[in-house]
């Protein structure tokens, strides 16, 4: 069975794969009691965020996560969407909305992982 930080690490190649840009993997799981790790990845549209949205629904029919919510920070849906699945919340941002929040500074007590 793999380990919460292996599906992690497995989710942010996903990301990798479908041509997410900038992936990055933070491990906040001693920052929080609501999750584990980041996955953030930017994206170039909605049209490629539905694309990765997709390739997570797959992945995680075989993974024993669950889609806990899905939320869009503007109303087309191109700036910030992230996906919860409890242990492992993914970000996917338009590179300027990943400017603005810059996450991995606001996070920056996380271990930023290899994956």
């Amino acid at each position: 069975m793999k380990t919460t930080e292996e599906k992690a690490k497995e989710i942010a190649k996903l990301m990798e794969d479908g041509k997410g840009n900038d992936v990055t993997l933070l491990d906040i799981s001693g920052l929080n009691s609501w999750t584990d790790y980041f996955v953030i990845a930017s994206v170039n549209s909605s049209t490629h965020w539905q694309g990765l949205y997709k390739d997570v629904k797959n992945y995680i029919k075989d993974n024993d996560l669950e889609i806990h919510v899905t939320n869009r920070k503007s109303p087309d849906g191109d700036d910030w969407n992230l996906i919860d699945l409890g242990p492992i919340v993914i970000h996917l941002m338009s590179p300027a909305a990943r400017e603005f929040y810059d996450l991995e500074k606001l996070w920056f007590k996380g271990k930023k992982l290899d994956f």
